[in-house]
């Protein structure tokens, strides 16, 4: 099952070190054009800093990152490492540098941009994008959260929970576990609760 991780929204960060601003800006995008883009529309916004350092990763393998007059190995390629670490693709970022009169050193470089990338992809959230089985399940008022941590066990996503006489419950269940979820859901009550499949779709839903 193929599955991947980008960013579940925009997300920007402000950073000081040294009276040195650090802002981040991540963007997901789905080709190495509108990565582009972005990175010449955040150099055009702040024409007047000292440094907009960049990079982006796409799904399809390509990676590209961009000191832009930082000390080498400083900027772009530490934000890159962010990126790789977290196991996200399809983003692009750009950290904004206004220069404060004190230099920071390789070091403090490296560590700043890092901070400005990381900061701002937490802004912004992680989601996966998979194929989901759309389910949904009646319980008892009693074992609707013991059901929804089920839920949760199998790396599903509970996406609505109404209150009535019973409790139904509608969760996202990646397609090869949803299959093994019913089956431990029609255990647990003994045969009480039947989880039905309502439909199927692949798209992205946040899960950090």
């Amino acid at each position: 099952m193929t599955e991947y991780f980008i960013p579940a929204s925009a997300g920007e960060s402000e950073y000081v070190e040294k009276r040195s601003q650090f802002l981040g800006h991540v963007r997901p995008v789905e080709s190495e054009e509108e990565a582009k883009a972005f990175i010449a529309e955040m150099k055009k916004q702040y024409y007047d800093a000292r440094h907009n350092c960049s990079c982006y990763i796409l799904k399809n393998g390509v990676e590209r990152y961009s000191d832009d007059g930082e000390p080498q190995g400083t900027a772009g390629l530490p934000m890159l490492e962010v990126f790789r670490r977290e196991g996200v693709t399809n983003l692009v970022c750009v950290v904004t540098r206004y220069f404060g009169g004190v230099l920071l050193g390789a070091g403090g470089l490296f560590r700043a941009y890092t901070k400005a990338a990381k900061d701002a992809l937490d802004a912004a959230g992680v989601a996966v994008v998979r194929r989901w089985v759309e389910t949904e399940f009646s319980s008892s008022y009693s074992a609707a959260e013991r059901l929804k941590l089920e839920a949760s066990a199998f790396d599903g996503i509970v996406t609505d929970v109404d209150y009535a006489a019973e409790v139904t419950i509608r969760a996202l269940v990646p397609e090869e576990k949803a299959e093994a979820f019913a089956a431990r859901v029609f255990d647990l009550s003994a045969g009480a609760v039947e989880v039905r499949s309502v439909g199927e779709s692949f798209r992205a839903v946040k899960v950090r």
